[in-house]
């Protein structure tokens, strides 16, 4: 029923994911006995400092409450050998209101409709991991995920990126380089990275009710996602030159016609032309 391994995908599910630390799991972990939501936070980080002799307080994989999923969806043209990308939308899942629970089953169902090419930086390690653990907290299906394709063509298997490019992953040649940030990749390149908001102050714009600036936010950094892939598809030949400029016009147009109900892409926009020198387009 599954089984899609001569798929070929029609779209891109460019992605990035914000999360707190999960304070309901904080009892059965370490015990505390408080019900504040700070000092349960803290007793999780602090469980994750003993265990790494002080080294890293962030918490694993399954410690992670999902506040914001946001996703990039571009359509897959073919021409032989090489691709084209059209961005049809940009955006947060659920709607204002939603929990962990409703954001998961919006998230899991909407790929299993389209099953598209998934485009992450550091999705494989954290993102999705993250996503997989929490659905199975909530008791969430997601059986497409784990037998679509076959052994070495397949949304699990590390090096078959035409179902999951984690951008970090690739761009270190699978750790025979240095790892690199995202926004360390956008600043050699010449694209915004972060600007105003970083992942350290996701928990306490979440416990001020921000929860749309927090999205909003989520969504720049898959827009930087996107720019490195591109840069990366032309690479490695999949995008040719006139391919990768129309994508990079793309966004452009969208961001444009996007920006008067949505002023955080006109900020992005702002900060891609400092960070390019107003040269979006390559020669």
């Amino acid at each position: 029923m599954y089984n899609t391994c001569a798929m070929q995908h029609q779209n891109l599910f460019v992605f990035d994911i914000e999360t707190v630390p999960d304070a309901d799991a904080a009892p059965n972990l370490t015990g505390i006995e408080s019900t504040d939501v700070g000092a349960r936070r803290k007793a999780i980080e602090d469980y994750h400092l003993a265990i790494t002799d002080g080294k890293n307080a962030f918490p694993r994989q399954p410690f992670h409450k999902v506040v914001a999923i946001s996703f990039l969806d571009a359509e897959i043209g073919r021409d032989g050998r090489t691709e084209a990308y059209t961005l049809r939308d940009l955006r947060s899942g659920g709607e204002p209101g939603f929990g962990e629970k409703q954001l998961l089953q919006g998230f899991f169902q909407y790929l299993e409709r389209h099953k598209p090419r998934l485009v992450s930086f550091n999705g494989r390690t954290f993102d999705l991991p993250v996503l997989k653990y929490r659905a199975m907290v909530h008791g969430i299906e997601a059986p497409w995920l784990h037998k679509s394709g076959e052994k070495w063509n397949s949304y699990g298997y590390r090096y078959a990126t035409d179902w999951h490019c984690d951008l970090l992953d690739v761009l270190s040649d699978y750790g025979a380089s240095a790892k690199i940030k995202l926004n360390e990749v956008c600043a050699a390149f010449g694209f915004p990275g972060k600007f105003g908001v970083d992942g350290s102050m996701v928990a306490g714009m979440i416990d001020e009710g921000r929860v749309q600036e927090v999205r909003n936010y989520c969504e720049t950094d898959v827009l930087n996602t996107y720019l490195v892939y591109l840069r990366w598809q032309l690479h490695n030949g999949t995008l040719g030159r006139a391919g990768y400029n129309a994508a990079i016009a793309d966004i452009v147009s969208f961001i444009e016609s996007a920006t008067a109900e949505r002023p955080y892409l006109g900020e992005f926009m702002t900060a891609w032309g400092v960070a390019s020198g107003n040269t979006f387009l390559l020669d």
